[in-house]
């Protein structure tokens, strides 16, 4: 049954891309010259180059190269349509993955079925998702699909068609205003009863005007933005933070209610132009001064909780003596964990890793700890949920003990990345990021949420 489907499903997508244009030109009618296809597979080996390194882009505009110069293999779009993906531009992804398909459905990687199933997902058409995912089982070697989480996927399709039959659906809203833009924006902190904003923001007018080699995308930098009762919407943003903000990454995880105090990660191993560097992302405290101004930030010296691999999103009870923060210094079993610290005196103890029930297999990220410490909502990829990072929450029963995470459902999550969750009970608010897809291109954006705790516990 799954194949009369697929080849339906396949058949349609001939069907679209056969009349792309007035006058198509068949695959095997292209006469493409040996100097060509060599070069084309020349290319093509140098543009993988780059994508193994991250270097989206670059790599991308390669792939293209070799496209032109032989229109007749399934490569250069596959690869096209990998690197669209990976730079959230699923429209793209999923366009260019049909292409490689027509050109060659024999002989092109068998990946391509995950990368359209994937890519269905992330545009929430969940029913063609759900075909692709049980086409690449059954296509992909039984090691292969539990490498690509397809069983996890395939539940996660379900899921989504669950929410969808029980009538649940997305209440959050956009922040207005000019703290979203173009770029990638998220981890909304509050303070002040709700009347002044940090946030992070990978925008061109980042401190220092750096880019990331890697992903090519500007580098963290923490900005503030206050709220305009006249005009409903956060205004006066500005990224001149004093000392806070340096040529590196930095991004904001937890700020105090009176706004004296931070925690945030900053990472200035990539940023040649500063001669204090990190080792990687580490958990830095910063103080609000008397002279009104944020004074030098001091990385958090405790082997425990900042090491030589990535540490990062540090929050806090309300009392300011215990700390939840991400870390993948487990990384070889799991890919990257919640841990907990408790302070001690004027110094933090050792960091223990929260238990299995809380942390996956997969990536966990960017916890909240209720004031109270009852409890802990972050993100995960490694549960059943809406697909890729979904919001949960798990409460602690104390003595190290902790509830299965329950899934905060799609009045909050969707089929892409939702992460960065913080809940302000005083407020009745929840500020949290999430895809903004316009067109075939997406970027992060902070959205909020008029909600209860109650209803969140649902």
């Amino acid at each position: 049954m799954i194949n009369k489907i697929f080849a339906l499903f396949v058949f349609s997508i001939f069907t679209q891309l056969s009349f792309a244009s007035e006058n198509p030109t068949p695959p095997d009618s292209i006469s493409v010259s040996i100097v060509n296809r060599t070069a084309a597979a020349y290319i093509v080996e140098e543009a993988r180059a780059l994508f193994s390194q991250g270097k989206f882009k670059d790599a991308l505009i390669k792939f293209r190269q070799a496209s032109i110069k032989d229109p007749s293999s399934w490569k250069a779009p596959y690869w096209v349509s990998r690197c669209h993906y990976e730079m959230d531009n699923y429209g793209y992804a999923l366009k260019y993955a049909k292409e490689a398909i027509v050109l060659n459905d024999n002989e092109i990687e068998k990946d391509v079925y995950n990368l359209l199933a994937n890519s269905y997902h992330r545009l929430g058409m969940i029913d063609s998702a759900t075909v692709l995912y049980e086409m690449a089982i059954s296509k992909l070697t039984k090691v292969r699909a539990e490498e690509l989480n397809l069983p996890l996927k395939l539940e996660q399709c379900k899921f989504v068609m669950a929410e969808k039959e029980a009538g649940n659906k997305l209440r959050r809203k956009r922040l207005t205003g000019s703290v979203n833009t173009g770029y990638n924006d998220y981890g909304a902190v509050v303070f002040d009863g709700g009347k002044s904003m940090y946030f992070t923001s990978r925008r061109e007018n980042t401190t220092g005007g750096g880019q990331n080699p890697s992903d090519q995308q500007f580098f963290e930098d923490i900005y503030r933005a206050t709220w305009d009762s006249e005009m409903n919407e956060w205004d006066s943003i500005t990224n001149e933070l004093g000392k806070i903000n340096t040529t590196g990454f930095e991004s904001v995880s937890h700020i105090s209610e009176d706004g004296l105090y931070a925690y945030i990660t900053m990472n200035m191993e990539a940023a040649s132009k500063t001669k204090s560097k990190t080792k990687s992302s580490d958990i830095a405290e910063v103080n609000w001064t008397t002279q009104e101004r944020w004074a030098s930030p001091k990385i958090i010296n405790n082997k425990s909780i900042n090491t030589s691999f990535f540490d990062s999103g540090a929050t806090l009870t309300g009392d300011g003596n215990t700390m939840y923060f991400v870390s993948e210094k487990n990384a070889d079993k799991s890919k990257s964990d919640i841990y907990v610290v408790q302070r001690i005196g004027k110094k933090w103890g050792d960091a223990t890793r929260l238990p299995d029930v809380v942390n996956s297999n997969e990536r966990e990220t960017t916890p909240f700890i209720t004031p109270d410490g009852k409890y802990l909502f972050y993100s995960s990829n490694g549960f059943v949920g809406m697909g890729e990072y979904d919001i949960y929450f798990s409460e602690n029963l104390g003595g190290g003990n902790w509830g299965a995470p329950k899934n905060l459902g799609a009045k909050i999550n969707t089929v892409n990345n939702d992460t960065h969750f913080k809940f302000y009970e005083k407020l009745n608010k929840a500020y949290f990021s999430g895809l903004e897809i316009v067109g075939d291109k997406a970027s992060m954006d902070i959205y909020e949420l008029t909600i209860t705790l109650e209803e969140l516990l649902k």
